[in-house]
């Protein structure tokens, strides 16, 4: 179940008052810090909290509040998310120049490799080198079985080749992984022949 505004404060507030003091709030000092003049309301809140194993605490124990394994495994995914960011600080011309404006964002590339399905492959020649994908580019894809006319997706051939190519449906049951090279002839072949294992999230390329 997911926690409402209030419960996320409570939480937050028992965190950082352990970090603060080496250990947990009382129940006055929790109504303090959320402005409640009931404590009632917070033995609600506590209540609700525990039951769905955000928390966790002793009986007739005073300051026995500790935090429960949902909210520790919850707060690691996002400290692993976090690390996975970058600041955006804006953009920079490859054309005609642009204004200089400061930009206050982050990339993350949690929105990447997040997923459980994501996985990366190396480029081995320039079969795609039209859609600016190079060899020894890294390639982020996400698993997938279902694509659409157009995507760039890694395929398995006949069982025995994988390429990476924009997939494409064609008359009479065939499919058409065409390569964005124009030395290159397409590969057309019965839809049966081809297993598509994922689709092209993103490339990466490092220059040193």
């Amino acid at each position: 179940m997911a926690l409402t505004r209030r419960q996320k404060q409570v939480l937050d507030l028992i965190a950082k008052f352990v970090d603060d003091n080496g250990y947990s709030p009382s129940y006055e000092e929790l109504a303090q810090g959320l402005n409640l003049a009931s404590l009632a309301t917070v033995h609600k809140h506590i209540s609700a909290l525990t039951a769905k194993n955000y928390l966790k605490r002793g009986i007739n124990q005073s300051r026995s509040l500790e935090l429960g394994p949902k909210y520790v495994q919850e707060n690691r995914r996002h400290r692993d998310a976090t690390a996975l960011e970058i600041p955006l600080l804006g953009r920079i011309a490859a054309g005609l120049p642009v204004e200089s404006v400061e930009q206050h964002a982050t990339l993350s590339f949690a929105d990447f490799v997040g997923h459980p399905g994501t996985f990366a492959l190396e480029v081995r020649g320039e079969s795609m080198i039209g859609d600016h994908i190079c060899d020894g580019d890294m390639v982020l894809l996400e698993r997938a079985s279902e694509v659409r006319d157009g995507e760039i997706v890694v395929a398995l051939v006949e069982g025995a080749e994988t390429t990476l190519k924009r997939f494409y449906r064609e008359p009479g049951g065939k499919v058409r992984l065409q390569p964005a090279n124009a030395a290159l002839q397409p590969i057309v072949v019965p839809a049966g022949d081809v297993q598509i294992q994922g689709r092209l999230l993103a490339v990466l390329r490092k220059y040193k």
